[in-house]
């Protein structure tokens, strides 16, 4: 859809330690979560924005990549450096990465 003006990396190449955006709704974050992400729905980070980092490299996730390609784009052309991460949540789990919910159910990609 965005082509290569999109930098983006695998589920499984995004550091330990990396910024993790989580940009999907509150029931998707609800039904599980990558360990140390931060939350800021899509619909909320123009009033959010301030909050990511700009020191450093934030990796984007949403459910399958397709939001988070629009929000990498849109971070990257105001002045973050923004990688989006491919087939989202859904290849995270795929990859092994580990998920987690905050109530302690069953982690599960929604």
């Amino acid at each position: 859809m965005f082509g290569d003006d999109v930098p983006a990396v695998d589920a499984k190449d995004v550091p330990q330690d990396a910024y993790l955006l989580d940009v999907r709704e509150q029931d998707e974050w609800d039904a599980g979560h990558a360990p140390r992400a931060v939350h800021i729905p899509m619909g909320r980070l123009s009033d959010r924005a301030a909050e990511v980092p700009r020191d450093q490299e934030v990796y984007v996730i949403c459910r399958s990549g397709v939001r988070s390609a629009q929000v990498t784009v849109a971070l990257n052309q105001a002045g973050w450096l923004a990688k989006n991460v491919d087939g989202g949540m859904k290849r995270w789990v795929e990859t092994g990465r580990p998920m987690e919910t905050d109530s302690g159910a069953p982690p599960y990609v929604a």
